[in-house]
């Protein structure tokens, strides 16, 4: 008897597969994708129906030819590829790649890559999903047109590399508008006035200001803050009212493929990019002493739907490991928001048995992170909801009024196992026995200045928040969406944050200008329901082509007649002639950013450095005896000679403190890396590689004697300096 082929897209996802379904069957990898369009050329025919070229990817012939092979010598062909628009796509490929060799073809959907799940797709097969195809086919033809016909552009106004997407634009829209937002922002001053009280029993707890005569509190200024914090400091208070209030915490739905990320990101600390590759791995399989398993199911999903049976085994798992007090009556089911592709379940376990403690020892830490996060916030969303006791105390002093608000949990329910963020007053202690008109001594007054924020910048995980809010895009595509953004230098990230460049700035705004209504958020999020709607066969994908692309076309041919002027109002002239033609030098933008060029390019090609900085130091050129000066490279800040162009030398710019590390005798240097962040190393790499990424002051550790500390900042402490090597903090004015 033949053997059964069944096509898969990655090596490790058929080597489970292949353990499970036994000898008769041969499981082979297409390694992803086997067509493309091409990458030279736009590749899709408008004038006839928006047709794509399909080619061969460069490389895959080889595998092509395999499976082509294998096909023809087995018995049935089951194609096998990730159940979403890009597998169905796939699996459309290649059935036409194989039709010629085999006959007797079927198409399979494995949600989770287990025994028991695996065996059963293969016993009810199906047939490449026409609809799903179309849909998959009108994006990629949409994000090409949109790619390769405002890349050019932006190519030929800016400088050749930079790329524009119809979900990356909006992205990068989004990003710019904060930051915007924040450059107009204008700080407002305003203070708080908190108090600690005293009972009779001597417990003291603190309480907030918040009304003055009925009336919301406003206090603009320290003038003001005083005057009330003298009328407070006169009356006598005490309790007017008690409130206790049983509050109820429901557990959140299980994770779809945006809350996932959302999550992930915030709890370990991950760029998507890393999460969806991580999470891949889990749901391909890994290699347990029962033999190789997936241990999650399809992470690509917008489903919070699960199966009846994952749920049975969850509630009876619930009863047998924290007690039946934690299983609510009903199984909990939730609703999935509108315009979902409901195809697949929610993230999950393949097996709620499987605990993280139990695979821990076959897991990679950061496989483990994930797999604990997943396996937590399924098994919580089973769970009983979580019962506070929230109490809150309002207290009266002539025109004053404060209120303390607290909480205390009563019943754990589903945070028995998933930890949700503190509420600002669970931890407030209130003493026992407060009752209403009981008097209180004012023990403490403490006003504080604060100034209004302006709205925090993206992360990660807010900004897939945003996007997903917005239905721009697919949750699978944001982040390969962020991980573009980063690699074309249009954003930039530190400490988790998300910054937008100056390249991304005017980038956006040129896009904004030209065409509005392609990176109109609104427009970006109805084509994602377009697609949804092929999908669903209730429309065409031609007809959905033909209405995007004729006001496109028409902003693109207006973009480009204004291309020479949108180019000249990037460029700065600095009011100094080319040394090699005599012609204007002005500002350029380049792959590596800014530079000074001629205007006679490209008969001249004399450029150097954009010299933002030149400040001339106190040391002397070691070749000429010129003042030395500090200018501004492509790698950050460096010493070059004043006699420049006569005279080349240059060095490192030097913060003056000697290399801490043992029998070097280099000293630390400013430093930039490819991305443009700064960090500071030895003078004497690569010889000696030691660096920081926060700025070294000349100061000896008083703990452990190491020769420099490093300034530091965080939200909670301020500025304060830490001890590299100990990680001592030391405090203003040298107090440890």
């Amino acid at each position: 008897m033949s053997k059964s082929l069944v096509i898969v897209e990655s090596d490790a996802k058929s080597k489970t597969i292949n353990k499970f379904l036994g000898k008769d069957y041969n499981v082979k990898a297409s390694v992803g994708h086997i067509k493309n369009l091409p990458k030279n050329r736009l590749g899709v025919d408008i004038e006839n129906n928006f047709s794509p070229e399909w080619i061969t990817i460069r490389g895959k012939g080889k595998i092509l030819n395999m499976l082509k092979k294998a096909a023809s010598s087995s018995d049935k062909v089951y194609i096998a590829t990730d159940p979403d628009r890009e597998g169905e796509a796939i699996a459309y490929h290649l059935l036409n790649e194989i039709k010629k060799f085999n006959t007797n073809i079927y198409r399979v959907l494995f949600y989770e890559i287990t025994d028991k799940a695996v065996k059963e797709a293969i016993k009810n097969p199906g047939s490449v999903d026409q609809s799903k195809v179309e849909a998959q086919k009108a994006r990629r033809v949409l994000d090409r047109l949109v790619g390769y016909k405002i890349s050019p552009f932006l190519w030929k106004t800016i400088f050749r590399g930079l790329s524009a997407g119809r979900v990356q634009s909006a992205a990068l829209r989004i990003i710019c508008q904060r930051e915007e937002e924040i450059t107009s922002f204008r700080p407002e001053e305003f203070w708080s006035i908190e108090a600690d009280f005293k009972t009779r029993r001597d417990d003291i707890f603190r309480s907030k200001l918040i009304k003055i005569d009925d009336k919301e509190v406003k206090i603009p200024d320290e003038k003001t803050a005083r005057k009330h914090t003298e009328g407070i400091k006169n009356q006598e208070f005490f309790i007017t009212n008690i409130k206790k209030t049983q509050v109820t915490r429901k557990p959140y739905p299980p994770y779809t493929t945006s809350t996932f990320q959302q999550d992930a990101a915030v709890r370990c600390k991950m760029s998507t990019k890393k999460i969806m590759r991580i999470a891949q791995q889990l749901y391909e399989g890994i290699d347990l002493p029962g033999g190789r398993t997936g241990l999650i199911t399809y992470m690509r999903t917008d489903s919070t739907r699960l199966s009846s049976a994952a749920v049975g085994e969850t509630r009876e798992f619930i009863a047998n490991n924290y007690g039946t007090e934690y299983v609510p009556e009903k199984p909990v089911y939730y609703k999935s928001k509108k315009n979902v592709q409901d195809a697949h379940e929610a993230i999950r376990p393949t097996s709620i048995k499987r605990t993280p403690q139990s695979v821990a020892a076959h897991l990679t830490s950061d496989q483990l992170k994930i797999y604990t996060l997943i396996w937590q916030r399924f098994i919580a969303c089973q769970m009983r909801p979580a019962k506070l006791l929230r109490t809150i105390i309002d207290i009266n002093g002539g025109l004053y009024h404060f209120r303390t608000t607290g909480s205390i949990i009563k019943f754990k329910g589903f945070m028995q196992v998933y930890n949700i963020a503190k509420e600002k007053d669970s931890d407030i202690h209130l003493p026992e026995g407060l009752k209403k008109q009981e008097s209180l001594f004012l023990e403490k007054l403490d006003p504080q200045q604060h100034f209004t924020k302006p709205p925090p910048r993206y992360t990660e995980s807010s900004l897939v928040k945003k996007l997903d809010n917005l239905g721009i895009g697919r949750p699978s595509t944001y982040a390969i969406t962020i991980s573009n953004l980063l690699s074309r230098k249009y954003v930039y990230k530190e400490r988790r944050t998300l910054y937008a460049t100056e390249l991304g700035m005017n980038v956006n705004r040129i896009l904004v200008s030209q065409f509005p209504d392609i990176l109109d958020i609104n427009f970006t999020a109805y084509m994602e329901q377009e697609l949804d709607q092929i999908e669903s066969g209730s429309k065409n994908h031609i007809n959905v082509l033909k209405d995007f692309y004729q006001p496109f076309s028409q902003s693109l041919e207006r973009a480009l007649s204004k291309q020479e002027d949108i180019k000249q109002s990037l460029q700065e002239k600095i009011d100094e002639k080319c040394p090699e033609c005599g012609r204007e030098l002005i500002v350029k933008w380049g792959r590596n950013g800014k530079f000074i060029g001629c205007t006679g390019y490209p008969e001249c090609t004399y450029t150097r450095p954009l010299e933002e900085e030149e400040t001339k130091t106190d040391e002397v050129c070691e070749k000429c005896g010129a003042p030395m000066q500090i200018k501004v490279g492509k790698f950050g800040r460096f010493l070059a000679c004043s006699n420049y162009p006569e005279c080349k030398f240059t060095k490192p710019y030097s913060l003056g403190i000697p290399c801490p590390e043992r029998n070097c005798d280099g000293e630390i240097v400013e430093r930039k890396t490819r991305r443009g962040k700064v960090f500071y190393g030895c003078s004497s790499y690569p010889k000696c590689k030691f660096a920081l990424w926060n700025k070294p002051v000349a100061q000896e550790c008083p703990k452990c004697g190491y020769p420099l500390l490093e300034l530091r900042y965080t939200k909670s402490k301020g500025s304060f300096k830490q001890c590299p090597n100990c990680k001592h903090i030391v405090k203003k004015e040298g107090k440890s």
